[in-house]
Order: C-alpha cells, then sequence, then structure tokens
C-alpha cells in the first residue's frame, strides 16, 4: 500500500489528519452556533425532534469523540516523526519538540480566550510536553500506558453523573444544588432565562463576547490538564504505537485494516447506538446524558477510532483527486482549524453576521458543507504554490527562532 506523497510524507497521515479536520466541525458546529448544553444535550437548544434527531443520532453513534480521537492520534504520530528526523538530522529533538510544544499553547491561548471557548490545541501543546517523555517506549508499553490513563478518565469523568445524582437526591444541600445548576448549564436543559441571556451575549459585540469567554475560560486549560488530560495523552500514545506498528503509515495488510474496521465499528456502533437510545428514552435527563456521553464511551472511543482510521487508510486512493485534497487539507490541519474558528465565529457571532441561535440542529449542517467545499477547494492549490500553509509555516518559524522558506509548493497529484 503506498504511503508517501511529495518528498518523505505519508500520504496516510495527511489523509487521515484531513478527514479529522473536516469531521471535527461535525460535532464543533453546535458549539459555534448554540449555547454550551446543546453540544451534548439535543433537548437543551437546535431541535430534538424529527430531522434534528436523526442528525444528533447519527453524529453521537459515528461521529461525537471519533474525529476528535482521530486527531489526537495524529497528534501522537506527527509528534514521534517530528522527534525522529531532528534525531536523524542531529538536532536536540527536546528543543525541537518544546519550542513547538510552547508556541502552540500560545496559539491555542490566543484561540481559546480571544476567538473561541472551545480550543483544543492548549491541551494538546500541555499534553504533548508529557508525550515527549515516551518517545522511546516500545509500542506494547505505550498501548499499556494509554490503557491505564484512560482508566483515570473513565474514573474522573464518573464524578459528573455521582454528584447529579447525589444533588438529585439531596435538594436542600446548598453546595449540591449550585454543582447540579453548573453541570444543568453544561449538559442538561437550563431554564429558557439563561438559555436567551447566552445567545443575547453571542449576538452582542466582540468585546462583550470575549469579556464573557474569559471568565469562564480563563483557568480552562489548567482545568482541562484534570478534566480530559488523561484522555488526551492517551490517545496521543496510541496514535505513537499506531506509527511504530505501521498502521498510521499504511503499512499493515489490507485484511488487516479490515479486520480493525470490523472490530472498531462491530462492537463500537451497538453501544454507541444503546447509549443513545438511553438518553431518547430518558427524555435527555441529566444522568444519563452525563453518563452516557461522558463515562460509558470512554472505553469504546478508541475501538471506533481505530475502526475509522482503518477504513479512510482502505478507502484512500493515492492519486486520485479526493485523495489528494483530503491530505492537502491534512497538511494544513492546524491552518484550517484556526480559519474554520474564525469563519464560524464570523457567521454566528454578533460581531459578525450574528446566526447565533438561529439555525436548528440540522440546519447547521449546511454551514458546516460549505466550510468543508472552501477547505477542499483551497488547501491543494495553496500547497501546489507554497512549502506550508501559513499558520504551519507562522508555527515552525517560531519555533526554529527564523522565517522559514515558503517558496517551493510540492504537487499534489489527483
Amino acid at each position: 500500500m503506498a504511503t508517501t506523497a511529495a518528498g518523505d510524507r505519508y500520504l496516510t497521515l495527511d489523509t487521515v489528519r484531513g478527514v479529522a479536520v473536516l469531521g471535527i466541525l461535525l460535532l464543533n458546529i453546535i458549539a459555534f452556533s448554540m449555547p454550551m448544553p446543546a453540544y451534548f444535550n439535543p433537548a437543551a437548544y437546535g431541535g430534538a425532534e424529527g430531522a434534528d434527531l436523526a442528525v444528533w443520532f447519527g453524529n453521537f453513534v459515528l461521529f461525537d469523540g471519533k474525529m476528535r480521537g482521530l486527531f489526537s492520534f495524529l497528534f501522537g504520530a506527527s509528534t514521534l516523526l517530528v522527534i525522529d528526523r531532528a534525531t536523524a538530522k542531529g538536532e536536540s529533538a527536546a528543543k525541537v519538540h518544546y519550542a513547538r510544544m510552547v508556541w502552540l499553547l500560545v496559539f491555542g491561548l490566543i484561540h481559546l480566550w480571544l476567538i473561541w471557548w472551545g480550543d483544543i490545541l492548549n491541551n494538546y501543546a500541555l499534553m504533548g510536553m508529557l508525550a515527549f517523555f515516551f518517545r522511546n517506549a516500545r509500542v506494547k508499553t505505550l498501548l499499556i500506558i494509554g490503557c491505564i490513563l484512560l482508566v483515570f478518565q473513565f474514573l474522573v469523568s464518573a464524578f459528573i453523573p455521582f454528584t447529579v445524582a447525589m444533588a438529585q437526591a439531596a435538594p436542600g444541600n446548598h453546595g449540591l444544588r449550585e454543582a447540579l445548576v453548573a453541570f444543568e448549564r453544561g449538559f442538561g436543559q437550563p431554564a429558557p432565562a439563561w438559555l436567551a441571556e447566552q445567545v443575547a451575549i453571542y449576538r452582542g459585540d466582540w468585546w462583550g463576547i470575549t469579556v464573557e469567554r474569559f471568565k469562564e475560560a480563563a483557568w480552562g486549560p489548567i482545568a482541562a490538564i484534570f478534566q480530559y488530560g488523561w484522555e488526551t495523552l492517551a490517545y496521543m500514545l496510541f496514535g505513537m504505537a499506531a506509527f511504530r506498528n505501521g498502521m498510521l503509515t499504511g503499512q499493515w495488510e489490507r485484511r488487516r485494516y479490515w479486520r480493525w474496521v470490523a472490530i472498531g465499528f462491530g462492537i463500537g456502533i451497538p453501544v454507541y447506538v444503546a447509549l443513545a437510545l438511553w438518553m431518547i428514552r430518558s427524555d435527555f435527563a441529566l444522568v444519563p446524558v452525563t453518563a452516557a456521553t461522558m463515562v460509558f464511551t470512554v472505553p469504546f472511543r478508541p475501538l471506533m477510532i481505530m475502526g475509522w482510521a482503518s477504513l479512510i487508510v482502505l478507502l484512500m486512493r493515492p492519486g486520485g483527486t479526493l485523495t489528494a485534497r483530503l491530505a492537502a487539507a491534512g497538511r494544513m490541519a492546524f491552518t484550517n482549524y484556526l480559519m474554520t474558528s474564525l469563519i464560524c465565529t464570523f457567521i454566528f457571532y454578533g460581531w459578525g453576521l450574528g446566526w447565533y441561535g438561529e439555525l436548528s440542529r440540522a440546519e447547521v449542517y449546511l454551514v458546516v458543507l460549505g466550510v468543508w467545499v472552501l477547505i477542499l477547494l483551497w488547501s491543494k492549490p495553496w500547497l501546489e504554490r507554497f512549502a506550508y500553509g501559513p499558520l504551519e509555516w507562522l508555527w515552525r518559524s517560531l519555533s526554529r527562532g527564523r522565517p522559514q522558506a515558503m517558496a517551493g509548493g510540492a504537487l499534489l497529484k489527483g
């Protein structure tokens, strides 16, 4: 199976990353366009019947967490690739790696505090700093440690529905009641007055949105380390293992990829369907939603991620038009991820078109389709002219301490 594109790049890594950067918008679009609880709970906002419910169901079963997981897998693999190349050139792998992570953290914080509350780059940077210590670990060791981290993630996440259940059982407890209100605003069906207040904020000007976001996200990166950093680091280690054993570089036999498609989807889809039905039958009550989305998915999500990665590798066609455009989108994933935030906040926030809270859950996917088309149309022509995406160039230049050559784009066939 062909693995390389131009130069020494791995076509499989770029293509899987391209699918991930497109796919992650399937979930993020809800966080761009509606109040926070709508991301987890369709009954909170955006519609939970008919087409809206069908869209939520399909996203939860097939994409929720899986695209972010693919992104994390690819981050781990790419981190290892950068370290290996630095070592091969006689450079300090630690210096190269930590310079990249520090600047990624800067970009992530700017994105988080000034553009959009859903940034993942800051968490990638912080967890990536820890991933460096596993650069020489064996594949088996990476997998074992990753599984241990997921156990911690399961236990930390279980605290949420446990606390909700306790609060609901003791309505007179002031401290638990405050926690319940906070969880309602993150996962439940908050009061209409609070939802209206959120819509008003995000239909306001940039400064008002930024002030409100900073109140919520000022210490978000620290909290995120303990809330979901375990899972992020686990996925990075799994990605490093998948790079080392040839899975993410297209070196496995096709039947081995098909086996993982069968395992990942054969186990994962029935579990996710059962969890989705549980939430629907409970009318999206808070305990089922928090338990299903945050806890019971933890052991099964990696299987679905492996299934997706394997399917993408199987379906990609070196030299094909779509593969070339997806690979280009993947090579420019950093630029495309941040560009997506700028486009979507312009569409939905008050400093732009102000469509926040206007579209239903199904309708927002017209925006997703438009952004996908834009990414696929512009990434390949850019890379035929330039060596890097614009923000990839800036990140590399800052990390290296000097401007990098931009000319000399690689020909992407198809």
